[in-house]
């Protein structure tokens, strides 16, 4: 199965994609298919397309797969990217809910790494950093305030925007903020859709502060996203393997950041290079609900300059 885009327009930039083919004006770009569609879908949708409500367990799982994406993106990939995008319509998710950060048209190189690179203003509004809207101006930490803004999304089961909600609940990270520090007011505001359990609550509490801090309105109060993996990793317990993979990973705790696995891998394929060179893995992707690319890394070349 693959999913495939039509273009009207444009120059196609073959990387993160399966294949492309150009004839004449025709664009048509191959794309991973993600069978689950877009996020949004199952979080503000679900009725409509008579789907069941996602679970407070593949709810941490979605994101921390974000989360994990983010980072690669920030401070894994050779030089830093910051996506300007980032919006639950553009995380989609494949066979078991297993998401990917998609719709790379906005993205922006930092050429000095975390520096604030001028730009025009573009994204979704709801989704934008507060210093980007006033200042034209971004880094990886309005990335950051994007991803809170998700965080909330997947908390509250409500968009980050809607003028037809009630004045003070309109603009979600706002609203969010304002009944954060009542624990009465926050549960209440939680998605309906939800059991909410002892044990549910507990982590959902956590996921509370991490949004907040996350979606914080000055960017040197916002963490970057490794810390963002190391609050999710271990709340998530479906991201424990479902069959005993020791053979293939042994000395590998699938908990932990993923530089550390980076580097645990990297240095396992210093000694058999030629196993490693075959493996990589993927986060990422391009546009519309229903497809994702990935851009990989390869743990035998991490330090040579020559991942793609």
């Amino acid at each position: 199965m693959i999913a495939v885009k039509r273009m009207e327009a444009g120059v196609v930039n073959s990387k993160h994609l399966l294949g492309y083919a150009i004839e004449g004006c025709e664009r048509l770009l191959v794309y991973e298919y993600m069978s689950q569609g877009a996020l949004s879908r199952h979080l503000f949708q679900w009725k409509k397309f008579n789907l069941d409500p996602l679970s407070w367990t593949r709810r941490l799982s979605i994101a921390l797969d974000v989360a994990r994406g983010m980072e690669y993106l920030h401070s894994m990939a050779r030089e830093t990217f910051i996506h300007r995008d980032l919006k639950s319509s553009n995380i989609l998710l494949g066979e078991e809910f297993r998401a990917k950060v998609s719709d790379f048209g906005l993205v922006k190189l930092a050429q000095n790494g975390h520096d604030s690179v001028a730009t025009k203003l573009a994204g979704t509004f709801g989704y934008l950093a507060p210093e980007y809207a006033v200042t034209g101006k971004i880094t990886t930490k309005s990335d950051v305030f994007s991803y809170g803004v998700v965080l909330m999304e997947l908390l509250t089961g409500l968009t980050a925007l809607n003028d037809e909600r009630a004045e003070e609940t309109r603009y979600l990270p706002d609203w969010f903020h304002h009944i954060r520090s009542d624990r009465d007011k926050m549960m209440n505001a939680i998605d309906p859709s939800l059991e909410k359990t002892e044990e549910t609550i507990e982590s959902i509490a956590i996921v509370v502060e991490l949004a907040g801090h996350c979606a914080a309105r000055e960017p040197s109060q916002r963490p970057d996203m490794s810390h963002a993996v190391n609050v999710l990793a271990p709340l998530v317990e479906k991201w424990k393997p479902t069959e005993d993979i020791s053979q293939n990973f042994a000395g590998m705790d699938l908990h932990a950041p993923l530089m550390q696995i980076l580097k645990v891998w990297h240095d396992k394929g210093t000694t058999n290079s030629s196993d490693a060179s075959s493996t990589s893995v993927s986060y990422g992707g391009d546009s519309k609900s229903s497809h994702s690319a990935g851009a990989t890394w390869c743990p035998d070349s991490f330090n040579s300059g020559n991942c793609r």
